[in-house]
């Protein structure tokens, strides 16, 4: 009976042990995960934020809000869980911090979601404060609408199956199967090298070809393609190897010069403080793609 006894008591310390190893918290493991994952900066507002000589600061102080136009589909870059309706990824950290710093906090914010062809109305016609969404600064749309930046620069590359080393560049995509959106500008590009395009109207679709082994790449650019990497760890890899340059900027009203130098000064201080870092790390990072450098504020 005794025997049984020390038995019992040593199965019953034994299970509680292994109870104690495998549980959720305080397990060794978890708090590893934890700790390695980057964690995204938080942004102090600026209480006492003045811009009185910017209409559109002025308007959207008033109404107690700031309308930021951004993208809906673009994984940890503009992204909108249609669930929660939360947006998430580093352009959408990007336009947060210059928020907090205009004096809105996060609640403040109204999110848009505008289609890329019809960004400029959208910005002339105060449908939105400012956008932030892969918006390239070029001297065509400097013409109808302004510019703070560039806060990323990114190139065309490609993405292909983490199995993948036969494309190493754009160089080797002849007589390979690449897939782009339809109209896009990659289209041409990606064309000069040889490659057979294949088009369609999201890029989601373009990935779901390249998962389902449909095709050989997708190409757009690097940091949209980052996303898609993050999204799909272990599966999918940028090449990094771009062939192109864009320079992403906010874009705001073209008479708004106040308020486009407040949005440079923002984007300098987080650039300087490492939430810039932090974001990129906690976002489009996760592909596995370091951070490129912060690319220098053109101010005009």
């Amino acid at each position: 009976m005794k025997t049984r006894r020390i038995i019992a008591a040593t199965l019953s310390v034994l299970t509680l042990t292994a109870v104690a190893a495998c549980g959720k918290e305080g397990s060794p493991n978890d708090d590893a995960a934890g700790s390695a994952k980057p964690q995204l900066p938080t942004y102090t507002v600026k209480t006492d934020f003045k811009l009185e000589s910017s209409p559109t600061w002025v308007k959207a102080k008033a109404d107690g809000k700031l309308v930021i136009g951004a993208k809906s589909d673009q994984p940890f870059l503009g992204f909108e869980d249609v669930q929660t309706t939360v947006r998430s990824g580093f352009d959408i950290e990007i336009a947060k911090m210059i928020a907090a710093d205009l004096g809105f906090s996060e609640k403040q914010i109204t999110w848009q979601t505008v289609a890329s062809a019809n960004r400029e109305t959208a910005i002339s016609g105060g449908q939105v404060n400012y956008y932030v969404g892969t918006y390239s600064i070029n001297d065509k749309r400097k013409a109808s609408v302004s510019f703070a930046g560039p806060y990323y620069i990114a190139g065309q590359d490609l993405l292909v199956r983490k199995d993948n080393t036969a494309i190493t560049g754009p160089e080797s995509t002849k007589d390979k199967n690449v897939c782009t959106v339809t109209g896009s500008t990659s289209v041409d590009q990606i064309k000069k090298y040889g490659a057979k395009v294949t088009q369609y109207d999201s890029y989601s679709q373009c990935v779901e070809k390249l998962l389902s082994d449909e095709v050989d790449a997708v190409t757009t650019d690097d940091a949209i393609l980052k996303g898609y990497a993050a999204k799909n760890a272990g599966k999918l890899t940028v090449v990094g190897k771009t062939f192109s340059t864009e320079n992403y900027g906010v874009g705001l009203n073209k008479d708004d010069k106040a308020l486009r130098d407040a949005i440079s000064d923002a984007l300098k201080a987080h650039e300087d403080n490492g939430d810039w870092k932090k974001a990129y790390d906690a976002t489009l990072g996760l592909s596995g793609s370091a951070a490129p450098e912060v690319p220098a504020l053109v101010r005009y």
